[in-house]
């Protein structure tokens, strides 16, 4: 389609989409003309607005209301028509702060790097963290008090996994170090998709070598292990109130209302996750290219992180309104993917 544009039309395409994701209203031909560098009567802009409506590219709300870029315009515009943006210095300073969280566990950074990416997109962010694809690194029996203990999973990304369970008062503290030491040994570099195996093929033919009360607390620890999810991971959604601001100002609250139903339902949420982690760098999803976003007219720009040894990792983006400014958002959340790499890459050294 990128070959029926002449440079006119693409000039007042442009125009048109840039200003839509300033105001996410539909501009006239007499605000074209006063904007255009080179001029254009506002009857030779209606002409073109006109051809590129045909073309798809382009509609009217109303009749006399200007034009706005429908779904495919937005999209050509994204993948054809911009250029790439680069971040700007006081946004990219702000994100390098997130490589500054010495000291925190890593989910602990992918909270912050949320934050971050959700005030300065104005968006809501989204991180998700497949954890059962990341290999363990360490576990750990913490004991809170006489019949609680803490069963502390970290992989070898950082993630930490916490699950409680009931020891009996009178469990010495050995007993807990040696069931840690044990698990750590047998499942280090496994990931929790392949506990199971592990657990059927060497934990039961070897456990004989433990004590009584290191075997119990082996046991209940294996049954935390097997209870976290070995698929689906951790998703977190933050600064929703974004999202509600921009629906208020805009009379379009029960459109947001759909979009956090449809949040709520995680599968669907999963399936665009899934896709950005199988996709190739940042991915771009506009109102209906998804039915997640179809009733809500809202954008998803989501970017895959990994590290080296286990290559990707899980995702981080950002869900706004379709006019949102995709120009300044898209090399926001690569540069912060990208960071968070880094960050994993630092972490393994």
């Amino acid at each position: 389609m990128l070959k029926e544009l002449n440079e006119r039309s693409r000039v007042i395409f442009n125009h048109i989409v840039e200003s839509y994701c300033e105001t996410g209203d539909p501009v006239g031909s007499k605000t074209l003309s006063e904007r255009l560098e080179v001029t254009l009567s506002p009857a030779t802009i209606r002409n073109v607005m006109a051809d590129l409506e045909h073309l798809g590219l382009l509609c009217s709300p109303h009749t006399s209301a200007g034009r706005m870029p429908t779904e495919m315009g937005l999209r050509f515009f994204v993948h054809a028509l911009m250029e790439k943006g680069t971040l700007y210095e006081k946004d990219q300073e702000n994100l390098q702060q997130i490589a500054l969280s010495r000291g925190l566990s890593f989910d602990q950074v992918l909270e912050d790097a949320l934050d971050q990416l959700s005030t300065l997109s104005q968006c809501a962010g989204l991180v998700f963290s497949p954890k059962s694809e990341v290999p363990l690194k360490h576990v750990e029996f913490v004991r809170l008090n006489r019949t609680q203990v803490l069963v502390v999973l970290v992989t070898q990304g950082g993630l930490v996994e916490n699950r409680l369970i009931d020891v009996s008062p009178t469990l010495p503290d050995s007993a807990l170090e040696a069931a840690s030491n044990y698990l750590t040994n047998t499942l280090s570099g496994k990931t929790l998709a392949d506990v199971k195996h592990v657990i059927d093929h060497e934990i039961s033919g070897t456990r004989s070598s433990l004590d009584t009360l290191a075997a119990s607390v082996v046991d209940n620890g294996l049954g935390v292990l097997t209870g976290v999810p070995s698929q689906g991971g951790s998703l977190i959604i933050k600064g929703q109130s974004h999202l509600v601001s921009e629906s208020a100002a805009r009379g379009d609250i029960d459109k947001i209302r759909r979009l956090f139903q449809a949040l709520e339902e995680r599968e669907t949420m999963m399936g665009l996750v899934d896709a950005a982690i199988k996709g190739d760098g940042i991915q771009i999803f506009i109102g209906a290219e998804n039915e997640l976003f179809d009733l809500s007219g809202s954008s998803l720009i989501i970017s895959p992180y990994k590290d080296q040894g286990t290559g990707v990792v899980g995702a981080i983006g950002v869900i706004g309104p379709s006019h949102l400014n995709y120009a300044k958002v898209i090399p926001m959340v690569d540069y912060t993917s990208k960071l968070l790499s880094k960050l994993m890459d630092d972490g393994d050294e």
